[in-house]
């Protein structure tokens, strides 16, 4: 948690449309390259279709989250598409992001992969 009681979050990778740029957060370099071609892909995709700024985020447990948002002034982006895009994605990818979710409870919260 940090000062405000928010759950930290650590994004993994993210698009934004207006800027038109992907970033992919290093720390997580150890990712099979297909996988991080896999997200690049996914956040990509997700940022033509509905606009705005899409993040693949960790939190602080290891689940891995989506988030959607856009420029107050963006009028173009599709706020009711961009919920439906984020289910269909969370149930298409589920095997990703559960795969994910182990890594990072391995590598980065260093947590036994036999209690797992």
């Amino acid at each position: 948690m940090d000062q405000n009681g928010q759950e930290e979050r650590i994004v993994l990778c993210g698009a934004n449309a207006y800027e038109k740029k992907y970033y992919f957060n290093e720390k997580f370099a150890g990712i099979p390259d297909s996988i991080k071609e896999e997200l690049h892909i996914i956040c990509v995709l997700f940022t033509e279709e509905i606009g705005g700024i899409f993040t693949i985020e960790f939190e602080e447990d290891g689940n891995v989250t989506m988030r959607t948002e856009c420029a107050e002034e963006d009028y173009l982006y599709d706020e009711i598409g961009s919920g439906l895009l984020v289910n269909e994605v969370r149930r298409k990818r589920q095997e990703l992001f559960e795969s994910l979710s182990l890594y990072y409870r391995v590598f980065i919260l260093h947590e036994d992969i036999g209690e797992l």
